[in-house]
């Protein structure tokens, strides 16, 4: 078969100048510091009640907890990684929204002048709708992997026998994160609406990316769930869901996926029977 190499350069080419748009990893860099805290911090602490529940280590083991307890335990892990890592979450947020001319050319200004004008409680600005969003999205999230886990194990025991290996390939726990993570996203990205919200007051941009949202616009959660719905509709809640799909719900799974496998390293290393 023949290589077309003028075709094949051009496409290097275009792929070349998409890459250099910078535009589409605007806010990266905090997004990378919030993620290697909140995930590090998230699964720590849910293993940690697993096992205080269970009275065991074993991932094997958490599955025979019930399954209020996953969706419990899934919702502290949550918030204890969203406190732990909320700042980076502002940031990222920020850089993301504040469009073209930049008002903070990097991560650092952006830290700075929101300590300057607003104190270190700016860096938490948020934080309450931010919890009450992560709270049933964390729970929903992990609660729903355990459910579609148990529902992979015994569909593999009724397809293999009850002989035979029931745990789940990585391709079927693939599934099992991509579908938690697309319901629970869903479920709760009116109230991620709301967040960003509340994160983006104040900040000064081009009015091509939107209506500024001027400091103190909300009174509180239910303030700006009713104003939204009174400017925008219904469908106002629902801005960027497709998008926000797209981006958590296979880093849901590939995550899900990763913590398995690490889990069982780890364990088999430690000497866990």
């Amino acid at each position: 078969m023949s290589l077309d190499l003028p075709s094949t350069l051009d496409l290097c080419k275009q792929l070349k100048i998409f890459c250099e748009r910078k535009g589409f990893w605007r806010g990266n860099v905090p997004a990378l510091f919030m993620y290697m805290p909140y995930t590090a911090i998230q699964f720590t602490v849910l293993h940690k009640l697993k096992t205080f529940a269970s009275g065991s280590s074993r991932t094997e083991d958490h599955l025979h907890l019930s399954p209020y307890l996953s969706y419990v335990s899934g919702a502290i892990a949550g918030s204890a990684a969203t406190v732990g890592s909320y700042p980076f979450d502002l940031l990222r947020t920020i850089l993301a929204s504040q469009g073209e001319p930049k008002v903070y050319p990097n991560m650092r200004s952006a830290l700075v002048d929101i300590v300057q004008t607003r104190g270190v409680r700016g860096l938490y600005a948020g934080l309450i709708p931010t919890l009450v969003e992560i709270i049933p999205y964390a729970g929903l999230q992990f609660g729903s992997y355990d459910t579609f886990k148990r529902s992979m194990m015994s569909w593999n025991r009724y397809r293999y026998g009850i002989e035979e290996d029931d745990s789940a390939s990585s391709f079927q726990l693939f599934l099992c994160g991509f579908a938690a993570g697309t319901f629970s996203k869903a479920a709760c990205h009116p109230l991620d609406v709301v967040k960003k919200r509340f994160q983006i007051e104040g900040l000064k941009r081009h009015p091509r990316y939107g209506a500024r949202i001027e400091s103190s616009t909300y009174k509180g959660m239910y303030h700006a769930l009713t104003e939204i719905v009174v400017k925008e509709g219904f469908g106002g809640l629902y801005k960027g869901l497709f998008p926000s799909v797209v981006k958590s719900a296979p880093a849901g799974a590939v995550t899900f996926v990763a913590y398995e496998y690490i889990s069982d390293w780890i364990g088999a290393k430690a000497g866990v029977e």
